[in-house]
């Protein structure tokens, strides 16, 4: 199937691109970020997402141990502290929403190592790169479109 080019009216995207941007300022660490919208974007099976946001984890300097296990978070030892540890479930209860809704366990967990703006901003950060997920897997765009 061929990309379909026209991704969103530009306001949308300006709109999005806002929100992420904001989110990701107001989140304040910036490689943690990068795994969170990572691991949403393998979740969500969102190439052109996963090859962009893995080129600016490297930049912000995740380690490639970190990008090799990510999709097995739970079962990597002690490559990911608690609070990543924290961070990831909440990524992927609010990612995924089996249940309906993100568990109490899993948001208080998150709530314990980031305050509430952070963790405010963390949610609005998941929430956009769901966001853009559908779009570039509805649209079908190809990885490739990025240069650092």
């Amino acid at each position: 199937m061929t990309a379909r080019t026209r991704l969103l009216d530009p306001a949308v995207g300006r709109a999005m691109s806002a929100l992420s941007a904001t989110a990701k300022k107001g989140f304040g660490d910036p490689a943690l970020a990068e795994l969170v919208v990572i691991r949403a974007s393998q979740l969500n099976h969102c190439a052109f997402c996963l090859d962009m946001h893995l080129a600016i984890a490297r930049e912000h300097g995740v380690s490639e141990k970190q990008l090799d296990l990510l999709a097995a978070w739970e079962e990597a030892g002690d490559v990911f502290d608690e609070r990543e540890r924290a961070a990831l479930a909440l990524t992927e209860a609010t990612t995924v929403l089996t249940d309906g809704f993100v568990p109490d366990e899993v948001y208080e967990r998150a709530a314990k190592h980031f305050g509430e703006a952070q963790l405010a901003h963390l949610i609005g950060l998941v929430v956009v790169i769901n966001s853009w997920n559908r779009v570039m897997v509805s649209r079908r765009i190809p990885p490739g479109g990025y240069t650092p």
